[in-house]
């Protein structure tokens, strides 16, 4: 075993280096996570907008905690249906278990795929998501080995993996018991040194791809948290779902030009047996801490991100309703500053995040907390009641 380690550990410093010998493979597919755990009227819309540029859903289906037990999410098996792409059921278990119980996970799982069978939803997968520490990989390989045997031999097995596992003697045994993996590269370290490590990722990747002989992909992030202060001195993560508690947000969001440039080297040199890269999450239109489906869609086609912010005025009978539009295909921070040349002004107010300087023939929106404004959205700024405003002598200052 010991000379198993050091010769494993040898092909994952080899790896890191040159990665494994590569060869000509088919373009990369596109995958999206449906991670919302109750379903809106939005989904209609995202699934309908993201149906051409991604090949795959992989929904979550149903959670195991520690705590509380199982829960299902609360999807709409009609929009599914319509909807039409190859469909693989997510179970999430909690990295908190204290052991897996093989035989009530079994019977939940498939009692989960009888259900949606049973609303017309045919499904092309099933997907084990748990975040098992390295010494409980044996047992998770005997949940699976298990879990696979009652199973339909026809229908594949997933799991997603972490990066820590690649030192693990265990890790092949472990991935013969499934047809693939999902690696996952973003957010399996401290979230303190930042959300998404492109270089790190691709180490990642590349070493994964000598370890298994299975079809593998890659879960990469389109979204971000937020980190709040705790008495522990661990920060508490936020993401989809908000907290209710006091302190400070500090906000963390993958950077679309990073992964861009990562999917593309991805794109040109595909590590050995990766078949495809899975983006977490679909964004829904109130979804804050996502991007948007325009800047998802571009990182994942490899297009030229660019953000273009321009004044927008809505006048009627002298009062003019001021905002700022993204043209552009990449989400974009608010601007700074908005400055804008006006003539004989009655009045004039900010609305929340920006404050307002007013002068005799200049007013400046000067922002005062961070936020978003997605590719293709707008956001209203202020009013003013004025005779005119000189739109092509104000300027709006990222």
């Amino acid at each position: 075993m010991a000379l198993f380690s050091r010769l494993l550990a040898g092909l994952m410093a080899l790896a890191l280096l040159t990665g494994c010998e590569r060869k000509d493979a088919p373009p990369l597919d596109q995958q999206l996570y449906v991670w919302q755990r109750q379903w809106t009227a939005g989904h209609e819309v995202a699934l309908s907008d993201s149906r051409d540029d991604f090949s795959t859903l992989r929904v979550l289906a149903l959670q195991a905690f520690a705590q509380a037990g199982w829960s299902r999410a609360r999807i709409n098996p009609v929009l599914l249906k319509t909807d039409g792409r190859p469909l693989i059921a997510v179970i999430r278990l909690d990295g908190q278990l204290q052991s897996l119980n093989q035989d009530e996970i079994t019977r939940q799982v498939q009692q989960l795929i009888n259900d949606w069978q049973s609303q017309g939803l045919h499904l092309a997968g099933v997907e084990i998501d748990h975040d098992a520490g390295v010494a409980r990989l044996p047992a998770y390989r005997e949940f699976l080995t298990h879990l696979r045997d009652a199973l339909p031999s026809s229908l594949p097995l997933s799991i997603t993996a972490l990066p820590a596992w690649s030192d693990s003697p265990e890790l092949p045994k472990l991935l013969s018991t499934v047809d693939s993996s999902v690696l996952q590269v973003h957010a399996v370290r401290d979230p303190r040194r930042g959300l998404f490590d492109p270089d790190q990722a691709l180490q990642w990747a590349n070493a994964w791809s000598c370890i298994t002989v299975k079809p593998f992909y890659l879960a990469l992030p389109a979204y971000g948290v937020a980190l709040l202060p705790s008495a522990s001195g661990a920060p508490i993560v936020e993401s989809e779902v908000s907290i209710e508690r006091v302190g400070e947000r500090r906000e963390l969001l993958a950077d679309p030009q990073q992964l861009g440039r990562l999917a593309t080297q991805l794109r040109d040199a595909p590590p050995e047996h990766l078949k495809g890269l899975i983006w977490f999450r679909l964004p829904l239109a109130n979804d804050r801490r996502a991007w948007s489906l325009t800047t998802l869609r571009a990182v994942a086609n490899g297009d030229d991100l660019h953000s273009q912010l321009k004044l927008k005025l809505s006048a009627q009978q002298g009062l003019y309703d001021i905002g700022i539009v993204n043209e552009g295909n990449l989400d974009s921070a608010w601007p700074e500053r908005v400055t804008l040349v006006v003539h004989g002004c009655e009045g004039a107010d900010a609305l929340a995040g920006y404050a307002l300087q007013q002068e005799a023939d200049l007013l400046t929106f000067t922002r005062l907390r961070e936020g978003r404004i997605a590719a293709g959205g707008q956001r209203a700024i202020g009013w003013a009641r004025c005779a005119t405003i000189d739109q092509g002598e104000s300027n709006v200052h990222p």
